[in-house]
């Protein structure tokens, strides 16, 4: 603040003149922030002006360097190989598949440690109430007041019970065995779903793509017919001027128009909803503005053997389904292990005594060891276990009918893709045909219009169809790249 008057009585300025940089801000400012002298006069008001004029400057401030330049940024171009990048870190179905595809992984490793001796150790104190007046032992003198005083408990050793023992415990049998397999079954499963997963999520970032690059071009369509439709008006004007046609053909080239106006609003509206629906998958903004770098002519299609050899090598549909055809199996036989018996084996070693010690009080050793083997055999269980088999085998029978149909599916869908490939690849040379012709048309039109040799209706008809020619060339363009992507994405080339 710069102040050009200091009162004498109140020792505070009488007029201030801003240091604002802002042309608009400063005009203001100098205009609003003068002080009258009768407030100048008094200290409470004045308190509150200079408390108003320090918030109006720091507010007239310029604008940070940072965020002068953040606006200035160009917005990023992004191609296709970088928005599916993006998508995978923002997609929550690929994020749940991919943590199923872990957790399968963990519960492998978890089949594994059950078949390896599981090590406890146990310490334990237990307290029985003693069983008072019993007759003592005859070495009672030297003997622990424990042995003299019986627990209450028959099932109990002593009234002071100490327990520190080390156990090694391993169970062996069909079930644990089986069960490592069907772990590792269930992760190609969940493997091949990832991939699965990862290849509709491409699927979808490509087709959104390829439909927000399209109607970015469809906006320039738009904007194109209704430029021409604009000049059309013009130039029906200025043959009404000239006394060369009816007030008919203007109202006839105004509504062409109009309807262009229309179809240009509702071109960049689709544009905006199509920059959205891809943004929600690229950004943690939508409305965070990009661009899109294409390639400057679509790839071609790849030979059929080419494709055929890249299905043959790897295709996660049929793997998912050879995996749980494989899962199904198992099952089976983990459903049949239930008839097995099952070994136990244990190790125990430490303490189980009336002191907690090495050594009791007669000096004898309290640590020792036992071990137990023992075989369960399973006799009778009300054809459960019949039942839990009948079930594993028809899951089975579904996963095999599965498989059969999915590697059906996957020969049908190859010829789809490939043929549609082919075709819409044919199609953008007639289609690039069509729109030089229809250009050609509407120019020819337009000359023998503007020498009284055709109707307005010709040349509205040529502009129709100048705008239809245009229209289908970028969908048979987002037809070939979708197809194109359908194609790569079938052999796990994109």
């Amino acid at each position: 603040m710069a102040y050009s008057h200091v009162d004498e009585e109140t020792g505070f300025p009488s007029s201030v003149e801003p240091a604002v940089d802002h042309p608009a801000m400063s005009s203001f400012l100098r205009a609003r922030l003068t002080v009258p002298r009768h407030i100048s006069r008094q200290p409470g008001r004045l308190w509150v002006a200079a408390v108003c004029l320090t918030t109006m400057a720091a507010s007239a401030q310029p604008l940070p360097e940072a965020t002068a330049s953040g606006a200035a940024t160009a917005p990023a171009a992004i191609t296709l190989d970088e928005a599916i990048a993006r998508a995978r870190s923002n997609e929550p179905t690929f994020a749940a598949a991919v943590a199923a595809s872990r957790n399968a992984g963990l519960d492998r490793s978890i089949a594994r440690s059950a078949l390896l001796p599981s090590v406890t150790y146990n310490n334990q104190y237990l307290y029985t109430q003693p069983l008072h007046g019993a007759t003592a032992s005859s070495n009672a003198s030297t003997a622990s007041p424990d042995v003299v005083s019986p627990p209450r408990f028959i099932a109990n050793n002593s009234v002071h019970e100490y327990t520190s023992q080390g156990e090694v415990n391993e169970t062996l049998g069909a079930a644990q065995l089986n069960a490592v397999s069907r772990a590792s079954a269930s992760l190609a499963v969940a493997a091949a779903e990832l991939e699965l997963s990862r290849r509709g999520l491409v699927a979808s970032v490509a087709s959104l793509f390829y439909a927000l690059a399209t109607a970015d071009r469809k906006v320039a369509v738009a904007q194109r017919a209704a430029d021409e439709a604009a000049s059309l008006t013009k130039l029906t004007q200025q043959r009404e001027t000239a006394r060369e046609i009816a007030h008919a053909d203007v109202v006839k080239a105004q509504l062409q128009e109009q309807q262009r106006g229309r179809d240009l609003a509702d071109a960049r509206l689709q544009v905006e909803k199509s920059r959205l629906d891809l943004g929600v998958l690229l950004f943690a903004d939508p409305r965070t503005p990009y661009t899109l770098s294409l390639p400057d002519a679509p790839a071609q299609v790849p030979a059929r053997a080419d494709v055929e050899a890249a299905l043959a090598k790897r295709n996660p549909e049929l793997e998912s389904a050879l995996a749980s055809a494989h899962l199904a199996d198992l099952n089976v036989l983990a459903a049949r292990s239930q008839y097995l018996p099952d070994l136990a084996l244990n190790y125990t070693y430490g303490i189980d005594a009336t002191q907690f010690a090495a050594h009791d009080y007669n000096g004898a050793r309290n640590l020792g060891y036992s071990a137990s083997v023992t075989l369960d055999i399973p006799v009778w269980d009300w054809f459960a276990t019949h039942d839990r088999v009948k079930q594993s085998e028809i899951a089975r029978d579904t996963a095999r009918m599965t498989l059969t149909n999915t590697q059906r599916k996957l020969i049908a869908t190859l010829e789809e893709d490939y043929d549609e490939a082919v075709a819409a690849h044919d199609q953008l040379d007639s289609l690039n045909l069509s729109v030089d012709t229809a250009a050609e048309s509407l120019r020819l039109t337009r000359l023998r219009y503007t020498a009284g040799e055709s109707a307005i209706l010709d040349v509205v008809d040529a502009e129709n169809s100048m705008t239809t020619a245009e229209t289908a060339r970028e969908d048979g363009v987002v037809r070939y790249q979708t197809a194109l992507a359908n194609l790569q994405l079938l052999t796990g080339t994109l």
